[in-house]
């Protein structure tokens, strides 16, 4: 299996870094070298990248910037490969986000239509051709073209792929203006039997429990758009997932969210890439 990953956990205590993988128990058919697989990796890519064996491939996950991330599978035919683009932006802090070591997207997928989640220049230049795009209904008005999915939808993507859009949303009094409920989508995504909750824009909800077996999650933490580091405990013990990826996470002091993760014994990694 893959490794390139670069684990930075930023805590106030020591904590060891265990590999994703280590709490990945499903083994890969095959065993392709970075270069040769069906979608390439580029050996100039700048971003950190979690891989993860699937039953019928790989599944690397690019930690791009901010609440960008792109999934690609891998499969062990060929045909079936695919590259989920998620949020592509143009810009973030005033800087261009780099895409060009990154594969174009087979499916796009937006969470909501904030700027620092949806740009369409951006999906226009990194869509592979006859992409399909997922969104939601204030994104397709937005750019007017897409196919919509609210809150408990789900669609088939691929014969490997499958995507459920959740209910992403401020809940607190002074915050829920920001992501009113029932607008913005979370997403898990199914590759292979492989699943990855990406959350979107929000707060926690105890509905969160219920999102059954998740492997990897990615949790934004960026108040006070978003969750303050003890939401973030509280929304990855209700998700539960194997490896929890704190994202957009802004300003947030990453040693404070480190150790507060660290002593409930939540498994993680951070990446500065993604503030």
């Amino acid at each position: 299996m893959r490794t390139n990953t670069l684990f930075r956990v930023l805590c106030a205590v020591a904590v060891i870094a265990v590999s994703a993988s280590c709490k990945n128990d499903k083994k890969a058919k095959i065993d392709t070298p970075a270069e040769e697989l069906a979608i390439p990796i580029n050996p100039k890519c700048p971003y950190p990248i979690e891989s993860f064996d699937t039953d019928h491939g790989q599944v690397n996950i690019y930690c791009i910037k901010h609440g960008s991330l792109a999934i690609v599978f891998n499969a062990d035919i060929k045909k079936d490969s695919r590259t989920i683009l998620i949020d592509p932006v143009g810009d973030m802090y005033g800087q261009p986000v780099d895409y060009s070591t990154v594969p174009k997207g087979d499916i796009i997928v937006i969470t909501h239509e904030h700027g620092d989640h949806l740009s369409p220049t951006t999906i226009d230049a990194r869509s592979a051709k006859d992409a399909q795009i997922i969104l939601n209904q204030a994104s397709y008005d937005e750019i007017g073209k897409g196919t919509v999915m609210a809150n408990g939808d789900s669609r088939s993507l691929s014969s490997a792929i499958k995507v459920k859009a959740v209910p992403a949303y401020n809940t607190g009094s002074k915050s829920k203006d920001f992501h009113p409920k029932g607008n913005g989508n979370g997403y898990i995504f199914t590759i292979d039997g492989f699943s990855i909750y990406v959350a979107g824009d929000t707060e926690p909800y105890v509905k969160m429990k219920k999102f059954g077996d998740i492997d990897v999650a990615f949790l934004p933490v960026n108040q006070p758009y978003t969750m303050t580091p003890e939401q973030c405990v509280k929304a990855a013990k209700y998700v539960g997932a194997k490896l929890t990826i704190p994202y957009h996470t802004g300003d947030t002091d990453l040693a404070v969210l480190g150790e507060a993760l660290s002593e409930v014994r939540i498994h993680y990694v951070m990446h500065e890439e993604l503030k």
